[in-house]
């Protein structure tokens, strides 16, 4: 992995960051600004044509070369993760068995929270037991927001 190069964007919600290599998205941040000064790769360009085509509802999906971390197990969640449709939400247990492990909801959820790329690969469609809003690494205001964004039903946390 060579050195990321940061770039952000301002979404309606707030600053938006993504890491580069210039061969695949390795990281993005919601709430945070990172700003690399110098020259900017065809895969950053995109990388941000894309983000910003999502947050103005013109993009649905992703087309972008990503790098997934962690442990088989978890990098299998992610990959699952990132098949969950646009609008579309899945429960923690439901993914459990999705990848085969119907009893690690918990362990399915530490992974989805490790997630280093939301939005390209959606964590925030991923809800807790009965449609419940649960947990999300760059906060519940942006879940909400991004479920939103995706016109999807969800109940708050109580």
């Amino acid at each position: 992995m060579g050195r990321l190069l940061y770039s952000s964007l301002t979404s309606a919600q707030g600053p938006v960051s993504y890491g580069t290599d210039g061969e695949f998205v390795r990281e993005v941040r919601l709430g945070d600004v990172r700003h690399d000064e110098g020259r900017r790769t065809p895969l950053d360009r995109e990388t941000k044509r894309q983000l910003q085509q999502y947050f103005a509802g013109e993009r649905r999906t992703f087309d972008l070369p990503f790098a997934v971390h962690g442990t088989p197990f978890s990098r299998d969640v992610l990959h699952a993760v990132a098949n969950i449709a646009f609008g579309e939400t899945i429960s923690y247990g439901a993914l459990a068995d999705l990848v085969g492990r119907p009893r690690a909801a918990r362990a399915v959820g530490n992974a989805v929270g490790a997630n280093d790329l939301p939005l390209i690969i959606p964590c925030h469609r991923v809800l807790a037991a009965q449609r419940r809003l649960g947990g999300f690494g760059g906060g519940t205001t942006w879940k909400e927001f991004l479920l939103r964004l995706e016109s999807v039903d969800y109940l708050p946390n109580r």
